[in-house]
Formats: C-alpha cells, structure tokens, sequence
C-alpha cells in the first residue's frame, strides 16, 4: 500500500494474496490518515509564519515609543535605517550603564555602537586622533558657580590632561581622560551639581541663553529661568532622548553680547509687543526655527511668538514634532531645516499645534519693536551692570583652551571679589561678574598674573576655533595652532582699528561658524604632489554675519595652504584698510559691497610683508 505522501507500507501478517487482516487495514489507514494531517499542518504553519511576519509588531508604548513608531514607519515603507538609528534602536543608549561600567573596569574603549551609545552620557571616544575620551558638560545658560568651575579644574587635573576648552556653545570639555576614569568623571560632574546627560550624539544639547542675563542694562528679560527650565525639563524626559539628530536651543534676551540664536534650531529673540495690536502688550519670545549655517540655513522667523512662560511646552512641540517626522535613514539631511524644507513651516506649525491642544499667537505688522543693538565687543573687558556699583569683566581666553591653574585662579577672583559666578559665552570666553567698582583693578591684576588678559587687540577680540584635528576625527586641520598662528602673524602687521570676527572650523559640521563669520576659514587637505600625503589647508570665505547682518560668507579662495593662510588673511585685511569707503565703513560692509572678484583682484594686489 502506497500512502499519498508516496511511502510504501508493507506489514508482516498479510495474507498469501496480498489482503490485509480488518485490524491491519484500520491501522494502515490512521497511519496514513496521520501523515496527510501532518503535512497540512506543516503548509498551515508556514501560511501563518507568513502573516505574522506581515503583521505589525506590537505597538510601541513607554518614552521610546514615539521614537521606535517613527522607525518603524521607515521600515514599513522598506526604508533602511542609518547606523546609529539602528544603535539605538537595538538598545537605548541609557540602559547600557553595566556595560560601561564594566569597560571601565577593565580599562576598555568601546566598539562602534558603544562610542555612539556613551556619547548620550556626554562621553566621546575621539580615537584615532587622542586614544582617550572627551567629555561634554552641560550648564543652563552657560552660567556656573565658583565652586563649580574650580571642581571642574580639579576633576580635568585628576582624570584628563589638566586643561577644559570652553565651547561654541558656552559649555566645557575636558580630554585626554582614560576608559578606566570614564564612569569617575561623569559621576564626579555630578558630585559637582552639574552632569554631563545627553550633551553629545542625537540629543538636544546645552542651551545656551544672554551671558549677560540678569545684569544687563539694555535687556529686555533675564533668560536664566527659562533655559534652567528648559535644561531641566529636558533631563528628566527619557522621551526627548529619542531625536534623528543633534538639536540646539538659544534663547536671547536682547542683551548687549550676541547670542547667535539664528544659528539654533530653536532659536527665541525677546522682542517687546507693542500695544494696540491684539496681543498683549510687553516682553514675548519670538519663535525661529531651523538654523544649520553649516548647511548655510538660518532659524527663520515663523511669526509666532511666544509668552515666557509657554517657552518650554513650545520647544517641546517643536521636538517631539521632530521626532515623528525627522529622517533617520540619512544622517546628513536628518536635521530640523530639512523637515522644514520638506512640508513647510506653516503645515509644521500646525502639528505643533495639535501637540499644544491650541493656536500660536502671532505678530502682525508692527506689533513689535525694533530689538536693541549688540556690541562686538561687549564679551571682552570692563561694562558696567544694571546694578550700581557692579561690573562684570570679560576676560579673553585664547581660542577657548584654559589650564587648570588658570581655571582655580578664576574660580577665586569670582568668589572672593565677583558674585560668585563664572558666565560662559559662546564667543570661547567667559565673564566674571559683580564686581565692585573698588575691586576692579586687582581683578584685573589677578587675571593677568593668571596669564590672561581683558582686553586684546581687535584680531583677537574675534578669533574662534574649533578642536581641530588634535582631538577630532572629523578634522582636516589643527585649527587652534592655526589661528594662534594667524593672530601672532597679522597683530604685528596689520593696524586693524576694528574688530574683524574670523573664525577657524575643521570640517563641515562647522562647529566654529564659519559661515557666520567675518573672515571664515574651512578646513581641508590639500593634495599638493601625486605621490605624497596630503597637507592641511583651508577654503577662505568672507563676508558671514549674523543677527540683523544675517548672511552666509562667500568663498573667495579654495585650497589655500594652512603654511600660507596668515598671509592670506593679512592681505585680506589690509585690502579692507585700504579701500573702505571710511573709517566707519565695517568690514561686512565693504565685504559686500563688491563681487568675488573684484574682491580677489584687489587681495592680490596688496602685498603682504
């Protein structure tokens, strides 16, 4: 007997003619009976293995959930996810502490996955440029106490390499710190009373707010309670860890030192409405959104502004508005502008509104008044506060870099004849404040007895760079040698009357605003012979500003050698000197006033020295 699966089925007992005994015949045919359920099992099964896998997988629910349903959308639709989406996704960057703590313990630097994951704890492997970590602090508003700042010396002195850079976004580094001491400093930074959580990877990063806050004469509202809001509100919401990108918040309160907020992705500028214009009358934010100059967008502005007090649960719209829609199959077009770019601002502002349960007021036509100026200066030197008898005092840092010994010798003046406070600014500087009239010249004979100073020529005043190529793997350059390089060259030759910001960036993530500035300078290599390696160089740009001179610079020279760049940047000043229209003509304005190359021909016919 053949079954229908095709076995051939011979019992002992037949009978001679080949006929099965009744008892015989009932079990051949359950046998058989079993083999074709079997088989229609088997289809069934694989019938429903296949709907399974068709269905969706359960919703997602807890504070990831809104990342992972955009991730799955991605995936439904046959997207691939980038690297880190995936990283994350696999496993959230906070539930790998253990792991951590256990590299440290045996001394170990982290793999891929893991040197993104740690950064969320404000952690980053920079090998192969330094074979140790960074780590990335973060400070509402960039202010900190005495204590602080000097805890923070003693902690780059124990476990890094006895030096903190002060940032572009009034914040501290500190490097050069071995696996093994990785968990001491981030639980050390927080002994301190301040932390290091999500300050790095796709978070959204310190928040910066007026230096001057709180002590301006010309402000129209002290920011320090809504970025200490903000910063906190942040820290305590594992669901606003769940970005396709980096994020920067500035609020500017219309004080005397610039800000740079057009620059964020969030961006609110304190403007007074005015009355009689159906809204109410007084100090509001203005809400601009989706600035990337390394992508050569500014934040624009939406016309929604903003009470005060509504900031936070604002911003906090516009980010998780973000998480649901930002891409996160392309890391370079996973910022806010391109979700802006993409649906538009009106159609954003409506999601936005659908998160908040209300409309956004807006700002007609002259509901708003004209902001107050900035200086371009105001961040260096003496300035008297809105307090009588006060001063705060900016004290120039060059390109951002401060030793130990400098920072406890800060930390001292400020305690012992300032206020107490240390003011970061996003210009790598920082102030001390509340000083009194009668202390004034032995502060600034402590600084200087420090190795610093409070005033600087105008180069310097706005010289800025960005880690460079000693500490970054994205660099082309050794941007802070060569900035020293190019103030040491050009203070001595030029008799610049007035400041000229020129900014020195390594690579396109444009962390020193070069397309902001003055004078910008890209960072490059420069294949210079067939057969040899390439060298350091940079693309020369001119003509950036910012606020109401809001523009990107342009490129007036490529590939120029970083040996050959003091020279360059001379000529371009004194052609500056030499052809403004007056003494009150600034360099933005000459810059703009003539073409690319009207401008090169008039560089290259000054010679340098």
């Amino acid at each position: 007997m053949t079954t229908e699966a095709g076995i051939d089925l011979k019992l002992a007992g037949t009978t001679a003619t080949g006929d099965f005994e009744p008892e015989q015949k009932r079990y051949l045919e359950g046998f058989a009976a079993g083999l074709q359920i079997a088989k229609t099992a088997k289809g069934l099964a694989g019938s429903a293995a296949g709907l399974v896998g068709a269905l969706a997988a359960p919703e997602p629910v807890g504070p990831d959930a809104a990342a992972l349903k955009a991730q799955d959308r991605v995936l439904k639709a046959g997207g691939k996810l980038s690297d880190p989406e995936k990283f994350k996704r696999e496993q959230h960057p906070f539930d790998t502490y253990e792991r951590l703590k256990g590299h440290a313990a045996k001394n170990e630097y982290p793999k891929p996955p893991d040197n993104f994951r740690w950064r969320f704890f404000g952690l980053f492997y920079v090998a192969p440029n330094q074979n140790s970590f960074m780590c990335r602090l973060r400070m509402p508003n960039g202010i900190l106490s005495a204590a602080q700042f000097a805890g923070v010396a003693d902690l780059a002195e124990r476990y890094g390499g006895g030096y903190a850079h002060v940032t572009t976004r009034a914040n501290l580094q500190i490097r050069e710190i071995e696996a093994k001491n990785a968990v001491n400093m981030i639980e050390a930074v927080q002994d301190l009373g301040l932390c290091s959580r999500g300050s790095g990877a796709d978070n959204i990063r310190n928040v910066t707010g007026t230096p001057t806050a709180g002590i301006d004469r010309q402000e129209l509202i002290d920011t320090r309670p809504f970025t200490r809001e903000w910063h906190f509100h942040i820290l305590n919401d594992r669901s606003l860890y769940g970005l396709p990108r980096k994020f920067n918040v500035g609020f500017d309160g219309a004080g005397i030192i610039p800000l740079l907020e057009d620059t964020n992705d969030i961006g609110f500028q304190a403007v007074a409405v005015n009355d009689g214009f159906g809204l109410e009358p007084g100090v509001w934010f203005r809400l601009c959104l989706g600035g990337l100059t390394g992508h050569k967008s500014f934040a624009g502005d939406t016309g929604v502004v903003v009470k005060p007090a509504d900031a936070t649960l604002v911003a906090d719209a516009v980010v998780r508005v973000y998480i649901d829609h930002g891409d996160r199959t392309d890391r370079t077009k996973a910022r806010l502008k391109y979700v802006l770019d993409k649906m538009g601002v009106e159609k954003f502002i409506g999601l936005m509104e659908e998160k908040l349960g209300r409309k956004l007021d807006r700002a007609v036509p002259g509901a708003l008044a004209p902001r107050p100026p900035f200086s371009r200066t105001a961040h260096l030197g003496i300035h008297a506060q809105k307090q009588d008898g006060l001063h705060w005092i900016g004290v120039v840092v060059p390109v951002g870099r401060l030793t130990v010994a400098q920072m406890k010798g800060l930390a001292e003046i400020a305690r012992d004849m300032g206020d107490g406070d240390i003011r970061l600014t996003v210009w790598q500087n920082l102030l001390l404040s509340g000083v009194p009239s009668e202390k004034l010249e032995a502060v600034q004979a402590t600084i200087e007895a420090l190795g610093l100073a409070i005033e600087t020529n105008a180069i310097r005043a706005g010289l800025v760079a960005c880690t460079g190529n000693t500490g970054c793997k994205f660099a082309a350059s050794d941007t802070k040698r060569h900035a020293e390089e190019i103030a040491r060259w050009c203070e001595t030759r030029v008799a610049l009357d007035t400041p000229v910001n020129i900014h020195l960036t390594g690579c396109h993530h444009s962390c020193a605003q070069h397309f902001v500035s003055e004078i910008g300078l890209l960072a490059c290599k420069i294949q210079e012979t067939e057969d040899g390696d390439p060298i350091e160089g940079y693309h020369l740009l001119i003509g950036g500003g910012f606020g109401p001179y809001a523009a990107l610079g342009r490129e007036l020279y490529r590939d120029i050698k970083a040996d050959d760049t003091p020279k360059t940047v001379e000529r371009v000043l004194k052609t500056y000197l030499a052809h403004r229209e007056s003494r009150e003509e600034t360099f933005i304005a000459f810059a703009r006033r003539h073409e690319i190359d009207a401008l090169k021909a008039m560089v290259e016919l000054e010679a340098a020295e």
